[in-house]
């Protein structure tokens, strides 16, 4: 999801590249008939950027995820989410 949160950023330039871009992902797991499943997943994106750049950010995180192939192969039994963090460069 990461990288095409960043791909999309870079399309609209800004820079997503050498370190910029870094994320922590948590998984929830929960046990069925004795077997760990993973039921949710978390993904919190740290982003150095301009303040400036903060609509386009937004805009792209909420659209980004229906363009990822982990994602669409995942969503339908996991519970996928995402937030986003703005560092200053």
């Amino acid at each position: 999801m990461v990288g095409t949160f960043g791909g999309a950023l870079e399309a609209r330039k800004i820079n997503a590249s050498d370190g910029r871009l870094t994320a922590r992902v948590r998984g929830e797991i929960e046990t069925e008939d004795g077997v760990l499943v993973i039921r949710r997943i978390h993904v919190a994106i740290q982003l150095q950027a301009p303040d400036e750049a903060r609509e386009t950010i937004e805009r792209v995180h909420g659209f980004f995820a229906d363009k990822c192939p982990v994602y669409r192969s995942l969503r339908a039994a996991i519970e996928i989410t995402s937030s986003w963090e703005l560092t200053q460069e």
